[in-house]
Order: structure tokens, then C-alpha cells, then sequence
């Protein structure tokens, strides 16, 4: 159980924001695999105070896709308490404040990580966002800008609780390091030494070893994956399995998979409709099959056409080739955690 102020989670397995990654679709999919809580993708502060129709079909849900955290983008404490009280007449259940965003036209803007570098500021959205909403705040950040220490992140966290938000995401590595080399779980540890609000570990948990790896080492309170759970919606019940000391990781087969990805698609034409499903299957098809053998042509045959049914008997056809004992499913080489 993982505890974000009021709001009582079954699992220490949280699903990251990703952009273009996480929308309804995949998180029912993960839901009914296991998933216990999720936020969707990142919003921009500005764009939703300005009532932008794109920012506005990020932040769809359905009944069954709780609980559920939004995600904001921003530098201006105003701006940032308005957009909250917004996430919060939606109804959704926790709000996160995005200071951990390392792509430059972001920081550039002095927002997401480079906020790293100011935590006067970072205090003064802290407090006017908690002052404007009721629900859990929460922040994500990463161990520093440039700063490999840690002192950042700890100083961030330290100013996070004095203004009552009530939990700390720590992804491990430092805005200049991007995406490249290890996550630091030793300098998440020091954010959970420094404050007494639960601390969640990011970074390089691909599997049960790297959650175990993550937690005994940093002694973080929960867990945060990002492309690990990219076609592979069976992770969150395997992690929480691993956390509870229990062996044997359910590995899905071929027919497994295939339903699965089938499920997906179903979801995409629900609530996307056939165009933007049949786009979204260029990306989706890649993660459901990385790993696999043989999978360049159906990915190729899958780019080349909008055609619902053909994208359908596509996979059928490509399962069917495949022996019904398959590897684990990996983590897609994608940039984005």
C-alpha cells in the first residue's frame, strides 16, 4: 500500500506520465492487467487555463480509469493554482507538478527541470497551488540540473513538504544526463533521508530486479515506471509481486499477447476512432512486439496502411507464426521515462 496524502493506494506500482504513450487507451488495458494507479499525459498550465481543445482531449478518462493523477507543466505560480483548480473540478484524484522534464525547449522556458535551479520559485508554486486545491499535491523532479549530488533534489523535496504537498517523485539522474547512462538510486536515498513524506523512485526499472534493486538501496516508498510498461501491461501485477517477496513472474505467450494487443486496438478504435487508431497502431504494434522475431515486416505492413481490418488480421496472422512460449516482453527502445 502506497499513501499520497489522503488518498490510500493497493500498490506501490505507479505508471508515469508519457507523452503520447499514456493515454485512456493504454491505461484500461493496464488496469485490467493490474495497473492501480496511473497519470496521464503531461498538460501544459498555460494551455489549459487557455482552454486549448488539444490539452483538453488529453485529459479524458472514463469511469473505470481510476484512480487517476493529472500532471502539470508550468513556471508561474498563478498560472499553475489556476490550471490546478481545474484538474480538480475534472475530479481527478492528485494532482503532480512537472519539475523533472529534461527536454530543452522545456527547460529552456524555465520550466520542468530548470526549476531545479530556482526552488524560490519552486516554493512560491508550491504553496499557491496547494492553497488553491483540496486534493493530494505532488511533485516530480530529478536528483538535480547539473548537479549530480543530490543537494538539489533533497532542497526541492525539503520545500515540497513545508508547503504540504505530500509526496516526491525522484527520477535518478540529472537534467544534462537526459535520458543516457544510470539512473542514481543512492541520491534518491537521500531525498527519502531528508524528508518524512513518502519518496517514489524513477529510472531503469525494467523489471523485478531493478524494483527490488531500487527499493533496497534508496529505501523509496514506491515505485514509478515509464516504457517498461509500454506493451507490457503484466508488469504492475509481476512488480507487485516481487515487492511482496512472492517468486514466479507471469511470463504471457504468444496467444496471451496477441489478445492483448488485440484488446488494445479495440480500445484505440473505441475511443479514438479508426483514423487515429490505425495512426497510433504504428507505435503501439512496436511496443507489443519488441523482442519478438520475425517483426520488422508486420511493423512495416502496419506504417503502410489505415485499414482497420488489415492492421487486425495483420497481428492474427503474425501470432500465428510465432511458438506459444515467448521471452518476457522488453522495454521499447524509446527515449521517454
Amino acid at each position: 500500500m502506497l499513501a499520497l496524502g489522503e488518498l490510500k493506494l493497493p500498490s506501490a506500482i505507479i505508471q508515469s506520465p508519457m507523452a503520447a504513450c499514456t493515454d485512456l487507451p493504454f491505461r484500461l488495458i493496464a488496469r485490467e492487467k493490474g495497473l492501480a494507479f496511473s497519470f496521464l499525459e503531461m498538460v501544459s498550465a498555460q494551455a489549459l487555463v487557455r482552454d486549448n481543445e488539444k490539452t483538453k482531449r488529453l485529459l479524458a478518462t472514463a469511469p473505470l480509469d481510476r484512480p487517476l493523477g493529472a500532471q502539470l507543466l508550468g513556471c508561474e505560480p498563478a498560472v499553475m493554482a489556476e490550471a490546478a483548480r481545474i484538474i480538480e473540478g475534472l475530479g481527478f484524484d492528485l494532482l503532480d507538478l512537472n519539475l523533472g522534464c529534461p527536454v530543452r525547449k522545456v527547460t529552456g522556458n524555465g520550466e520542468g527541470s530548470a526549476l531545479l535551479k530556482e526552488p524560490d520559485k519552486a516554493e512560491k508554486i508550491f504553496a499557491a497551488v496547494r492553497r488553491a486545491v483540496r486534493i493530494p499535491v505532488t511533485v516530480k523532479t530529478r536528483k538535480g540540473f547539473e548537479d549530480p549530488s543530490g543537494a538539489q533534489a533533497v532542497e526541492l523535496a525539503r520545500r515540497a513538504q513545508a508547503q504540504g504537498l505530500c509526496a516526491v517523485t525522484v527520477h535518478g539522474r540529472t537534467q544534462a544526463q537526459l535520458y543516457s547512462g544510470r539512473a542514481d538510486y543512492e541520491a534518491i536515498g537521500k531525498v527519502k533521508a531528508a524528508v518524512g513524506i513518502p519518496v517514489v523512485g524513477n529510472g531503469d526499472v525494467a523489471g523485478a530486479e531493478d524494483a527490488l534493486r531500487l527499493k533496497r538501496i534508496s529505501g523509496c516508498d514506491g515505485v514509478m515506471i515509464g516504457r517498461a510498461g509500454l506493451g507490457n501491461p503484466w508488469i504492475y501485477r509481476n512488480l507487485d509481486r516481487a515487492l511482496e517477496g512472492k517468486p514466479a513472474a507471469h511470463v504471457p505467450g504468444a496467444a496471451e499477447r496477441r489478445d492483448t494487443l488485440l484488446r488494445h486496438f479495440e480500445l484505440e478504435l473505441e475511443h479514438q476512432g479508426a483514423r487515429h487508431a490505425a495512426l497510433n497502431m504504428r507505435r503501439i504494434v512496436v511496443w507489443y512486439t519488441a523482442g519478438l522475431p520475425q517483426n520488422k515486416p508486420l511493423r512495416a505492413q502496419v506504417c503502410r496502411t489505415m485499414d482497420v481490418c488489415l492492421i487486425r488480421r495483420l497481428i492474427e496472422d503474425y501470432f500465428a507464426s510465432l511458438p506459444e512460449a515467448l521471452p518476457p516482453p522488453q522495454a521499447p527502445l524509446l527515449l521517454a521515462e
